[in-house]
């Protein structure tokens, strides 16, 4: 598995790149040079109402925009999920109408943690370490599935959770 780019969930506005921020305002400014200052002037008949072509200008603007903050997003969320992210930026730029970031949001991976024991990257929805069987997250010992630390009896199968021992620091955790 590749090494894992670590941005914490709390640093969501770090995912964005300032080069996409300013290739994003770049293309706004473009779009509207473009539509206000260039298209008007090979038009050989009157153009749209001004309403329609506000709209219609701003939209193009927004639109190439977001396309650029997009790829940006990717490029930093793809490291944390041990992905290539050149790869999925391609895909995105490549792509037409947004279909790359469709596909990247299908299929991207979860996001990757790193077990406490050993060090070992784990996907965060593990409910044990792969390589040294350290419990990561609360699970009942009938059914396997997630419960909360604080659960008495699981959500899925009733299993009364005290019978399962689970872990000190996660008892810990709960409270």
């Amino acid at each position: 598995m590749r090494d894992p780019e670590f941005i914490t969930v709390n640093d969501d506005a770090r995912l964005i790149p300032i080069w996409s921020i300013v290739a994003a305002i770049a293309a706004f400014v473009a779009v509207e040079y473009y539509m206000w200052m260039v298209l008007p002037g090979q038009r050989h008949h009157p153009g749209p109402p001004l309403g329609f072509k506000i709209y219609f200008n701003l939209s193009w603007g927004v639109l190439a925009s977001l396309y650029f903050l997009m790829v940006g997003y990717v490029s930093k969320d793809a490291p944390r999920r041990s992905m290539s992210a050149r790869f999925w930026m391609l895909i995105c730029f490549v792509m037409p109408g947004g279909i790359g970031a469709v596909l990247y949001f299908l299929l991207r991976q979860p996001l990757v943690s790193r077990c406490p024991a050993c060090s070992t990257f784990v996907q965060s929805d593990f409910h044990f370490c792969p390589q040294c069987d350290f419990q990561l997250t609360a699970s009942c010992g009938n059914c396997f599935r997630s419960v909360r630390a604080t659960d008495q009896f699981c959500t899925r199968c009733g299993h009364e959770l005290a019978q399962d021992k689970m872990p000190a620091r996660l008892r810990v955790m709960a409270e």
